[in-house]
């Protein structure tokens, strides 16, 4: 067993201290993927900070619309909520299509938010891989990579982020609201939240050292229908291969605004603004969303064994379109 210390303060103030004053140590939840990855190795926390006792467990409407939603509310919970299901229906899908329910119950928003990518070799010690250890490699590069992404890859990483609620936070604007120890505080968009793998895929966020999401605010919900669809190997308990969350709004026979975002192709939560932008002012057409298809994919790259995910998320993306704009023409 590998050392390290513990805390598990009671205040919010408590809890990012205690980060401050251990180098490397990581803030837990509600343990689902670190855990994990503690037992194989794969992370070495010099401390933990859990932070299970904070009073971040509060999903409250703003006044000008919205939603605040506390970092500790479990993905069950928001799933559930009533305000959730009525005003944002495409995140409780995408909730309720992640992992199972004994996970849900356990997860955290700011936990799925931050989860690390489920990659073959990223999880095998014994193989490359250069998000786990720079400079190694990419053992999915020319290997078994049919879960991999085809979207913002590099030649140092291919691996796909793994959550299907972020996908559906991205294409709703949703905004993280971090703290630090010093007082100073970040609202910060999920564009910015992640970072390409590039030549640095170990660096996966923009969060500096002790920086703690205490909530997510999410605007006033777009106009128009919402849908998340995923696909995968089985009906449950399964990473998407593809995922398509999408808003469409149409008026006067036309596509007044759209937003698509996509998961299990990218190496994050992926969204095209020029995909959106492509179907404004068109009619709801096949041919439209094949434009619009034709956009997110004009950069996708496979690998050979996941070369199949794009033809797969052209029939995903124009199925959704279809389905959401039939009943607004």
């Amino acid at each position: 067993m590998i050392a390290f210390d513990y805390a598990r303060p009671r205040t919010l103030a408590g809890a990012l201290k205690a980060s401050a004053d251990r180098p490397g140590a990581r803030f837990m939840a509600g343990g689902t993927n670190l855990l994990d990855l503690m037992k194989l190795g794969i992370e070495r926390p010099e401390a933990i900070v859990d932070v299970s006792a904070l009073d971040l467990r509060r999903i409250e409407a703003l006044e000008e619309g919205g939603l605040r939603i506390g970092a500790l509310v479990t993905n069950a919970e928001l799933a559930a909520h009533p305000l959730v299901r009525t005003l944002y229906p495409m995140l409780s899908r995408a909730l309720l299509a992640g992992a199972s329910g004994q996970l849900r119950n356990q997860a955290t928003t700011a936990g799925n938010l931050l989860q690390r990518t489920r990659c073959y070799f990223f999880y095998d010690p014994a193989s490359p891989c250069n998000k786990r250890e720079p400079g190694s490699g990419c053992s999915a590069i020319g290997g078994f990579n049919r879960i991999m992404a085809v979207l913002g890859t590099s030649d140092e990483c291919i691996a796909s982020h793994p959550s299907d609620m972020a996908v559906a936070m991205r294409a709703l604007d949703a905004l993280v609201e971090t703290r630090r120890a010093d007082g100073s505080t970040r609202c910060i968009g999920l564009d910015r939240l992640y970072r390409l793998p590039g030549e640095t895929p170990h660096l996966e966020h923009s969060l500096l050292p002790g920086e703690m999401i205490v909530s997510v605010r999410l605007p006033p919900p777009p106009p128009g229908r919402q849908t998340y669809r995923k696909v995968r190997d089985r009906a449950s308990y399964a990473f998407a291969l593809v995922s398509v969350a999408a808003v469409v709004h149409v008026f006067d026979g036309r596509i007044a605004s759209a937003r698509l975002a996509f998961g299990g192709v990218g190496t994050m939560p992926w969204r095209d603004a020029a995909a959106e932008a492509a179907l404004i002012g068109a009619a709801p057409t096949s041919e439209s969303f094949e434009r619009a298809a034709d956009v997110v994919l004009a950069g996708a790259k496979g690998h050979g064994g996941n070369d199949f995910k794009i033809p797969l998320l052209r029939r995903t993306l124009t199925a959704c379109l279809k389905q959401i704009t039939e009943d607004q023409r």
